[in-house]
């Protein structure tokens, strides 16, 4: 073999590379589509360039409702923080906050379900015809939100389009319900409806549970239907006149 001084070499070099050359070949010949029997693995300390990014953690809001609430004194706080609530998107469809109404401290609290579009407008649970309704049926045991009632719903928000409340906002909601009557501290509770008995008492199909006492909030708790129901369903009120006299009942007797 013709040997090369190092400047010939060099110039052959380049001469090879200006004409495409782009890696020497061996003496003895390689497969290139040969699969090899293991891969090396690759050293972690040889791991350059930027890791990835581990995922941040995502807040329980549910967890974050329950600390929200338990920091709240009075129901003022109590107000103030549910209005200061982001985690739950309601909020942003809604035109008011409905938080209570009545007399704070009443022998009775009544919980709705989720407000609708009167109680939207005007702030206020248990208005437009189902809050008249209701109004006729507490004055005919002699009650009424003016002196001994206490209202308020399971949702402080309106849902989009009055649709039934998701599992997930009653669960985020579930811990300002629980302080809402803790700070309220009544004698006892109503539930109206299918979705104030599926947030305090995790039961549904108000027909079965209306008229039998349970417990709630280490409450006496009283399942009735809703007055928008008796509004459509008149022949409903005669077992809601029932469950009102027993209601009556427990709150004379204690």
């Amino acid at each position: 073999m013709e040997s090369f001084d190092y400047h010939q070499a060099a110039e052959m070099l380049a001469w090879q590379v200006e004409l495409g050359a782009t890696e020497a070949i061996c003496d003895a010949p390689v497969n290139r589509y040969e699969v090899p029997a293991s891969v090396p693995k690759a050293s972690a300390k040889a791991t350059k360039g930027p890791q990835p990014l581990q995922a941040a953690e995502t807040p329980d809001p549910v967890a974050l409702a329950r600390r929200a609430a338990q920091s709240a004194q009075t129901l003022e706080e109590l107000r103030a923080a549910i209005q200061g609530f982001e985690h739950c998107e309601l909020h942003k469809g809604a035109r008011n906050l409905v938080f209570a109404d009545g007399v704070p401290g009443a022998p009775l609290m009544i919980l709705g379900e989720s407000p609708d579009r009167d109680e939207d407008r005007a702030g206020k649970p248990f208005v437009g015809r189902a809050g008249q309704m209701l109004d006729r049926m507490l004055a005919a045991i002699d009650m009424g939100r003016d002196r001994n009632v206490y209202l308020s719903n399971i949702l402080p928000w309106r849902t989009p389009q009055g649709r039934d409340p998701k599992p997930d906002e009653i669960a985020m909601m579930r811990p300002f319900v629980q302080r809402h009557i803790e700070l309220a501290k009544p004698k006892v509770l109503v539930l109206f409806g299918n979705w104030s008995c599926q947030s305090l008492l995790e039961k549904r199909s108000i027909m079965r549970l209306r008229g039998n006492w349970t417990k709630a909030a280490d409450l006496s708790c009283m399942p009735m239907v809703h007055p928008g129901y008796l509004l459509r369903n008149p022949e409903a009120k005669r077992e809601a006149w029932a469950d009102l006299l027993s209601v009556q009942a427990k709150l004379r007797d204690g």
